[in-house]
């Protein structure tokens, strides 16, 4: 399928998916913006299980959900954002070691685990107390209480300008799948590196710009939802594969028993 082609069946079958909603999620929100308590039970117990996992001291200030399901904006691709605050200056090591150190957590959790509740996806992550957040939804999971409560707001999105990002990203995405076809692994790793902070760079600045509804953010979604940036981990992870594994190098290899058994009748045991 060509970029025309795919970006013909986005506009068909995504655009409407971007769309506000008239209420929140009713299976999430059914009493009002109050939380439905199984769900926040739930949750709190996911977030602990995770935070036990990071095996650090730092306080647990607080648990929230945020993104499109805190917001009017949730659609069938919306899965839960369930953030972990800390203080990174609680944690016994350099800031920018602590952050690379809980996203390869949260990579491996989520790499690991497929919950979902009521059908929506949950996506752990470690967010610091100080770090400033653009979401015009923010759900204190802890407290039971609006961080930032949404409002109705009816996007105005610029579909020339997100299928122009997107589909530039996209044609990025697949020439890592060209290097990694053409066998060339290291190439194809360092590029899926660079691509991966550049995608990440490139939402972080539509939201600190424009907030959630910025053409950066909307064509960051439309590539998760099209599966573009699962086949960049999924490349990701064959190429090292490929990378790290071996033919037989021609070295003579001998059975340890026998070794064991010659240095014995050599030794006189």
């Amino acid at each position: 399928m060509n970029f025309k082609e795919l970006m013909s069946e986005i506009d068909d079958e995504l655009k409407g998916t971007f769309k506000t909603q008239d209420t929140l999620e009713p299976n999430f929100w059914p009493l009002g913006k109050k939380l439905r308590p199984s769900i926040r039970k739930r949750l709190i117990e996911i977030a602990q299980d995770f935070y036990d996992s990071l095996e650090i001291d730092a306080e647990l200030k607080d648990i929230t959900f945020t993104g499109s399901l805190a917001n009017y904006n949730w659609s069938p691709y919306s899965d839960i954002d369930l953030h972990l605050i800390v203080d990174y200056k609680d944690v016994e090591a350099d800031p920018e070691l602590a952050k690379d150190y809980f996203n390869a957590k949260k990579s491996l959790w989520n790499r690991i685990h497929d919950i979902l509740i009521d059908g929506y996806e949950v996506e752990v992550y470690v967010q610091d107390e100080n770090e400033p957040h653009t979401s015009t939804g923010v759900y204190s999971v802890m407290n039971d209480d609006w961080l930032v409560e949404p409002d109705r707001v009816e996007a105005k999105l610029q579909w020339e300008d997100i299928t122009k990002k997107a589909e530039g990203l996209m044609d990025q995405i697949d020439r890592a799948v060209t290097l990694y076809k053409d066998k060339k692994y290291p190439e194809a790793l360092q590029y899926i590196d660079k691509l991966k902070e550049k995608i990440r760079k490139f939402r972080k600045s539509g939201l600190d710009r424009a907030g959630e509804f910025s053409s950066e953010n909307i064509a960051f979604k439309v590539l998760r939802r099209n599966n573009y940036l699962e086949k960049l981990s999924n490349l990701k992870h064959m190429a090292y594969d490929k990378l790290m594994s071996r033919k037989s190098d021609g070295l003579i290899r001998v059975k340890l028993s026998e070794t064991v058994k010659s240095w014995k009748e050599f030794i006189g045991n």
